[in-house]
């Protein structure tokens, strides 16, 4: 076990929007039973490095909070799951959003696809009206502030939403001495590891985040990391999945 509580932060596992090669963002879907597979070797990970999480905080959306859930079922200590933390909620596509990649690039080209998907600052076309209406309804949204409610994003407007979880939530529970797990979404994910190794938007482009795979961050008697990266528990797979993930298109 660390020194001091660690901050730990992994993607939910794969789901079926992931499975089928879809724009997921804020498409409320399950994991597959690879994914379930994923959690639980996420859980294994932990157990054998000795990490016992005292919080886990999740988004709202399902792919996230049944990770959570498989994670602390195979952890010998059960922690507290905190859900529906909508900041940690993955990026919103816009109108790209349940929609096939392969079938986005060979329309738009990769050139658009690639800075809809990588770039810091340009925004997917919007929701129409019907897709943010049905969005509202959503059980993953239901009950959530209008500030959660966007009708597409740019990775920079998921960094800045995530800012007061990071100073307000997470970074308080560290100094209090508790072990948090961050279970999120490959963009949100990508956005919080901006914001707590200060990364340029270069490097935040070429970061790609693997589904199940644990990065821990070692922390200071104030509860901040002590270094501006962390590590993975399982490097060798990690790496061997990130670059996957970059051939595709990246997270």
């Amino acid at each position: 076990m660390p020194a001091h509580p660690p901050l730990v932060l992994v993607r939910h596992g794969e789901s079926t929007g992931n499975a089928d090669g879809l724009f997921c963002g804020v498409l409320d879907v399950p994991l597959t039973d690879l994914g379930r597979d994923e959690a639980r070797q996420a859980a294994t990970l932990l157990r054998d490095a000795s990490i016992d999480p005292d919080l886990i905080l999740t988004s709202t959306l399902q792919r996230s909070t049944e990770s959570a859930r498989i994670i602390a079922g195979a952890l010998p200590v059960r922690p507290r799951i905190v859900a529906a933390q909508w900041r940690l909620n993955e990026r919103n596509y816009g109108a790209l959003t349940g929609l096939s990649k392969s079938a986005v690039r060979a329309q738009y080209g990769a050139d658009a696809f690639l800075e809809w998907r990588r770039s810091m600052d340009v925004c997917p076309p919007a929701l129409s009206a019907a897709a943010f209406a049905q969005l509202h309804r959503s059980a993953a949204f239901r009950g959530q502030p209008a500030e959660a409610m966007t009708e597409t994003e740019s990775l920079r407007d998921v960094v800045h939403r995530l800012q007061p979880l990071l100073e307000e939530r997470i970074l308080p529970a560290l100094e209090e001495g508790e072990t948090v797990l961050i279970v999120g979404h490959g963009n949100s994910l990508r956005a919080l590891r901006a914001l707590l190794e200060d990364l340029d938007d270069a490097a935040v482009r070429d970061l790609n985040i693997p589904t199940g795979q644990p990065y821990l961050y070692d922390t200071g008697p104030s509860g901040t990391p002590i270094s501006r990266s962390g590590r993975y528990l399982d490097p060798a797979r990690a790496d061997r999945a990130a670059i996957t993930l970059a051939h595709e298109g990246g997270t």
